[in-house]
């Protein structure tokens, strides 16, 4: 959907059901799977300001807390400053970010510049559909993740 939004074949309304739909979705889902997350320093999820898609974020959400992590979800369209002042308070050794469209990766590396300057001991992982491994690296990511198991699998290496 995001995708076809970015290429005008999705318009508004659809983008904003079909998002209704997802969340819908993961609440029946979450009811579903038994409640592990809680213990443990926290990891911090947000999609970078100008971005509104939150649906890879909130799968990663789901897994993360699934598998036994705090998560602290900033939620989407979330300004750099915000995210390091939450890294800062909390002492989070890990921050995830996600970004959906092209116009909002900017704002992933000033995130990142950020955070390496206010909390150079926290890792940043990546992920969204227009992101790659190498263009990760090159923003200052710690870790891309092509799939939200590979979010929970570095946070567990990172963690636990």
């Amino acid at each position: 959907m995001g995708r076809g939004f970015e290429e005008k074949t999705v318009f508004l309304p659809q983008l904003l059901m079909s998002a209704e739909a997802a969340a819908a979705a993961f609440e029946e889902i979450k009811k579903a799977l038994p409640a592990t997350g809680g213990g443990g320093p926290p990891v911090i999820i947000a999609t970078v300001k100008g971005d509104i898609h939150d649906i890879g974020k909130n799968i990663v959400k789901t897994l993360l807390q699934n598998y036994g992590f705090r998560v602290i979800d900033l939620g989407r369209d979330v300004a750099p400053r915000t995210v390091a002042d939450k890294v800062i308070e909390t002492g989070a050794p890990l921050v995830g970010l996600s970004a959906l469209m092209t116009t909002t990766v900017p704002a992933m590396e000033e995130t990142i510049k950020l955070l390496k300057k206010a909390a150079p001991g926290c890792k940043v992982m990546v992920g969204g559909a227009v992101l790659t491994k190498d263009y990760a690296k090159t923003i200052g990511a710690d870790f891309y993740a092509a799939t939200a198991m590979d979010s929970v699998r570095y946070a567990q290496q990172l963690i636990k």
